[in-house]
């Protein structure tokens, strides 16, 4: 691929700054039509092998070996300066991984949370000034300490020293309504159940602003509830108070906190570090599954415009080119490809791959598409580690150049992808 060259954070930024009070601009400036790729042969699922695995790519050989399994589902992890792995576990576990090795014991200092389902301890992200603060974020579904009967995605801090225990736990953000506070509209199509779709990526951006994605609680209807957050993705401060550049900061029975809505359930956030875009996955219902270039005050659709299929069935007469919509840059099935996490390759290790952009999935691999000058993926992907008949859950460079990968499994493993001999 052709990369740009890097630019600065504000010039980054300043492409992702669509205004929302102008639907007509951020329209005309929707990425290309999507494109579905050749469907995958079917997923195998079972238990992890031994490896290492020696595997062909288009680019030449690949080596992927296991760095920790006995992680029950590992669902974020991030690299400390200090050289550090840490690792959340849905369950509510935070673990680390120290020159290779998992620590035996957890982390100890974080709250009981919620975890019926799939519902749990989500994303792991360090404050820019780690090094010095000692800050680490977390986003977990908790209960109502009012009433346990409803649950909510949250955001928490804690300072860690590399001990065995955080200290001084702050949550700093709570998604607003409680399910089950709120007065409930009649649902359509078989959304999911109460314990789903409650999103919880985070990321810091080189402005230092934390960026939040909140799931519609299968839910849909209340998407367009514009003072909820349900179906956003949020941007605030580190403490959490709201920067005065969001979208829909001062206008009355707007979330400030919001940056871009119209999500079904956002399970991946990344930045592109060569254009400073910012780049979303997330679930839709039986197929719909969707990749998008987000964009200040952008619109998304959901639920009155998908590609995929409602659960009884049911699909939108409209799925794409509507008026004050963003269009996804990618779209799949159905089937369901069940995206996780998505990073662009940004390593040393492998030069060819280097721009690319590599989506986890939970049924057809990790895609790795190539992307253009402008860093939107082109053609069609190419399907890796099939071969492992895991379900991936988050994929990022690693500080080493390598590629690592989460297997969201009761026995979960961290994955070390390098060259081949």
């Amino acid at each position: 691929m052709k990369l740009l060259p890097l630019v600065s954070a504000v010039a980054a930024l300043a492409l992702c700054n669509l205004s929302a009070a102008a639907p007509a601009l951020a329209q005309n400036a929707a990425p290309p039509p999507p494109t579905r790729p050749a469907m995958a042969p079917p997923f195998q699922g079972g238990p992890l092998a031994e490896g290492p695995w020696d595997l062909a790519t288009q680019h030449g050989p690949i080596r992927a070996e296991v760095v920790a399994r006995g992680l029950a589902n590992p669902w974020g992890f991030v690299f400390t300066p200090d050289g550090d792995m840490l690792v959340t576990e849905r369950p509510g576990r935070l673990r680390v991984i120290r020159d290779g090795v998992l620590d035996p014991n957890p982390i100890g200092g974080l709250p009981a949370m919620y975890t019926l389902g799939i519902a749990g301890l989500n994303d792991i992200a360090l404050h820019p000034d780690f090094a010095s603060n000692r800050l680490i974020y977390f986003a977990y579904s908790g209960n109502n300490p009012a009433n346990e009967n409803e649950q909510a995605l949250m955001v928490a801090r804690a300072r860690w020293d590399g001990g065995a225990s955080l200290t001084g736990w702050e949550i700093i953000f709570t998604a607003a309504p409680w399910y089950g506070a709120m007065t409930q509209p009649e649902r359509c199509c078989g959304q999911g159940p109460a314990f789903g779709s409650f999103g919880g990526r985070i990321l810091f951006d080189a402005d230092g602003y934390l960026f939040i994605t909140s799931g519609d609680r299968n839910y849909g209807e209340l998407v367009t509830d514009t003072a909820s957050h349900f179906g956003k993705i949020l941007r605030l401060n580190d403490d959490g108070s709201v920067p005065p550049g969001n979208p829909w900061v001062g206008r009355e029975g707007h979330a400030p906190e919001v940056w871009s809505t119209g999500h079904r359930n956002p399970l991946g956030l990344t930045i592109n570090p060569f254009t400073g875009e910012m780049w979303e996955s997330e679930f839709g219902p039986r197929g719909g599954d969707e990749v998008n270039r987000i964009m200040r005050g952008g619109d998304y659709g959901w639920m009155a415009v998908t590609q995929g299929f409602h659960y009884n069935g049911q699909q939108q007469e409209a799925i794409r080119g509507v008026a004050g919509k963003v269009d996804p840059v990618l779209a799949f099935g159905p089937p369901s490809l069940n995206p996780g996490n998505l990073t662009f390759y940004s390593g040393d290790l492998f030069p060819e791959w280097r721009g690319d952009m590599f989506l986890a999935s939970f049924t057809q691999g990790v895609l790795r598409y190539e992307t253009d000058a402008t860093g939107h993926p082109i053609g069609r992907p190419e399907h890796l580690l099939r071969e492992l008949g895991q379900r991936w859950r988050d994929v990022r460079t690693g500080p080493d150049g390598a590629l690592y990968l989460l297997t969201d499994q009761a026995d979960g493993a961290v994955i070390r992808v390098t060259p081949g001999g």
